[in-house]
């Protein structure tokens, strides 16, 4: 307006609209200002996201905060929704595709320990379950296992194929790096799998006095966590990448756990990283509304 009318003053053009000139002015610095915080904030999403690329809005937010304090940068849940949307920042998420589990085998099903258990330690329930990572030359196959407490992977093994050894290596790492006292109690909860239920896996569970939980019917809720952490590691870390081979593959997975269990924050643990979970004892909180969900959304807020 001012270059339309450049012999009519500032302070007329202003109120014209019903505005001052101070207010205009105001207006000015406050864009400048926006302007500034947004391209910083930017610039802190990325760096976070070098590292977890795909990690969701709210666990943003909260390892933000203290980053944003140091700046003197106020925003909210919304507005970070909302610059990223415009940003085209949003994550999507991408559904499995290979099956991983196979049920129909003759080895011994064990009933179900933990539906209702409380859990309330480190150590008392670890779950398992088996996803896969593509390679130019294929597929490699992950297992985990999983604290249900911290949400923290204690064991872990990429496999070129889907026979128990995976298995097996991922459970020897979480025994040799987790010792266990005499009485603890630990149950291993996994679904009905041929590697869970094959004789050699077993009997390492039953040698330690690792007690055998199994889901009974494939309902996802019996085994939403160990399902969950597996999304998390391929739909938040790299999950359209394809590894050169099984090896790079090897090497690439090992950084992703080490930042999983260090630096990503859950919701389900009052935004507490894995690692700093498993140091504790007692009922956590739970950040997230209580009201009821779908399958797909409850696995999200961890």
């Amino acid at each position: 307006m001012k270059n339309k009318h450049p012999k009519v003053s500032l302070e007329n053009l202003c109120g014209l609209f019903g505005f001052s000139r101070q207010a205009y002015y105001e207006a000015i610095t406050r864009r400048n200002t926006e302007f500034i915080s947004n391209s910083i904030v930017l610039c802190l999403v990325n760096e976070i996201r070098e590292d977890m690329p795909f990690i969701g809005t709210r666990k943003l937010l909260h390892l933000l905060e203290p980053k944003l304090e140091e700046h003197i940068i106020k925003i909210g849940r919304d507005q970070l929704f909302n610059l990223l949307r415009f940003h085209g920042l949003l994550i999507r998420r991408r559904k499995k595709i290979a099956r991983t589990t196979n049920s129909n085998h003759p080895y011994k099903r064990y009933p179900d320990l933990i539906k209702n258990l409380e859990v309330t330690r480190s150590n008392q329930v670890w779950v398992s379950d088996i996803t896969y990572i593509r390679t130019v030359s294929g597929f490699s196959y992950l297992s985990l296992l999983t604290d249900l407490y911290s949400r923290k992977i204690v064991g872990y093994c990429l496999y070129p194929s889907l026979e128990a050894v995976g298995c097996l290596n991922a459970l020897k790492m979480a025994i040799a790096l987790n010792p266990l006292q005499t009485g603890q109690n630990l149950i291993h909860h996994s679904d009905r799998g041929v590697q869970y239920c094959s004789f050699e896996y077993t009997k390492l569970l039953l040698e330690h006095d690792i007690q055998i939980s199994m889901t009974q019917n494939g309902n996802p809720y019996d085994n939403a966590l160990a399902e969950r952490v597996n999304g998390i590691l391929k739909n938040e870390f790299y999950p359209k990448r394809v590894y050169l081979n099984h090896q790079d593959a090897v090497n690439n997975i090992s950084k992703i756990v080490k930042i999983y269990n260090l630096q990503r924050p859950h919701s389900s643990i009052d935004y507490l990283t894995p690692q700093e979970a498993h140091l504790k004892s007692g009922e956590i909180k739970k950040r997230w509304k209580n009201y009821k969900k779908s399958y797909s959304e409850v696995v999200k807020d961890y």
